[in-house]
């Protein structure tokens, strides 16, 4: 959500960010010295000019990042790039002049107000000190007394900018825990629903989310936000089923081939129930595509390979390990080594090679969880609620 909050916020810095930077320099180099100072019309230097090249051709860089979903670098790219081009042609302009060094764009004030926009601290100090480590170089490197008005005024616009800052991080971070468990309680309801349909997979979700969320730690590959949204979607990776009828979900017998269409359909229908909880938008590929093969001969779309989302291959084999180790209608668990086996048998052809490499790292830890697992008071409870 704040992600999402981030990217449109991006889009309206850039054109504040752009609009200010320009006609800033037009009025104070060209409009003031006509109409209220009577000065000479035009830059300090024609170095002035590189500036705007440089920032003009930054544009076609941040729309590439746009389209690689990386909007979060945008903001780093455009404020690097902007200090370093001002610093050098700041020095470049004024070095060994004769003019008075009066350089400075209110856009360096629009960066330090709308800092508290992002809800980004490590942001907040690159663009804070980054300025005023700018203007005392600049002072140091010009023997400038000058840089200290614009140093005290960058200071304190972030002392105020920090304190939005932090009160817009409260103000978020409430509103995240109280929409977390909203969608808490909804997963579980959603979950218990489903459960009440077939009591053998009692726990089926839990358990595969836990497994799921324990090998992506071990790669390390998701941020935390997306980690979240990553657990949720484990958690309703068969949220599907629920529109299949009970005859053929808790059949104990062999599904006909009619039935087994039915089965193979959940995939997409749980897709589609949940396509637009922002939350879980991320990663819809987790409950559509977590019963792809890597061979190609899975459903609902038969993807291969490296088509499969890779949040959907880590469930895939969360989801098998466990059906292996659970007991269901028509068979009894099988221990937790004969799953382990199937699972290497399975690799490169129904399971992703390199992430088998990296359940076989994991596995103890999903044993131990395996093991103390509370199955029995699960199955206590079941009972007295049939009772």
């Amino acid at each position: 959500m704040i992600i999402h909050e981030e990217q449109r916020a991006i889009k309206w810095f850039l054109l504040v960010f752009y609009i200010i930077l320009f006609s800033y320099d037009f009025f104070y180099y060209f409009f003031a010295p006509v109409y209220v100072t009577h000065r000479k019309v035009g830059f300090p230097s024609h170095y002035w000019y590189f500036t705007y090249f440089i920032l003009i051709l930054l544009i076609p860089v941040m729309y590439y990042l746009n389209k690689r979903n990386k909007q979060a670098k945008i903001k780093y790219v455009l404020f690097i790039t902007y200090l370093i081009t001002v610093f050098i042609i700041d020095v470049l302009t004024y070095y060994k002049s004769t003019l008075p060094y009066t350089s400075g764009n209110m856009v360096e004030v629009f960066l330090i107000l709308s800092l508290p926009i992002f809800l980004n601290r490590n942001f907040f100090w690159l663009v804070s000190s980054g300025l005023t480590i700018k203007y005392f170089l600049i002072g140091i490197t010009l023997h400038s007394t000058y840089v200290i008005m614009p140093i005290l005024l960058i200071i304190t616009l972030a002392i105020m900018s920090f304190f939005l800052l932090v009160r817009f991080q409260g103000y978020v971070k409430a509103i995240s825990e109280s929409y977390d468990k909203q969608l808490q309680g909804i997963v579980k309801g959603v979950i218990a629903t489903l459960e009440l349909k077939d009591p053998y997979t009692r726990g089926h979700s839990e358990r595969v989310a836990n497994y799921a969320i324990l090998l992506e730690k071990e790669l390390g590959k998701f941020k935390k936000e997306e980690q979240k949204s990553f657990f949720y979607s484990c958690l309703l990776h068969d949220i599907g089923k629920v529109h299949i009828p009970d005859s053929i979900l808790m059949k104990p017998g062999k599904l006909t081939e009619e039935e087994y269409k039915i089965i193979k359909s959940h995939p997409v229908v749980g897709a589609d129930a949940v396509k637009n909880v922002d939350e879980l938008r991320n990663s819809l590929s987790v409950i559509r595509s977590h019963h792809e093969r890597w061979d190609g001969k899975g459903y609902p779309d038969q993807l291969k390979g490296d088509e499969i989302p890779f949040p959907a291959r880590i469930v895939a084999i969360a989801d098998a390990f466990d059906a292996m180790t659970s007991s269901r209608s028509y068979r009894g668990a099988m221990p937790v080594e004969e799953a382990y086996n199937r699972i290497l048998e399975g690799q490169g052809s129904q399971f992703d090679p390199m992430l088998v490499e990296e359940f076989k790292k994991v596995f103890p830890t999903w044993v131990k969880f395996h093991e103390e697992y509370p199955w029995n008071k699960k199955w206590e409870l079941l009972r007295e609620v049939e009772k």
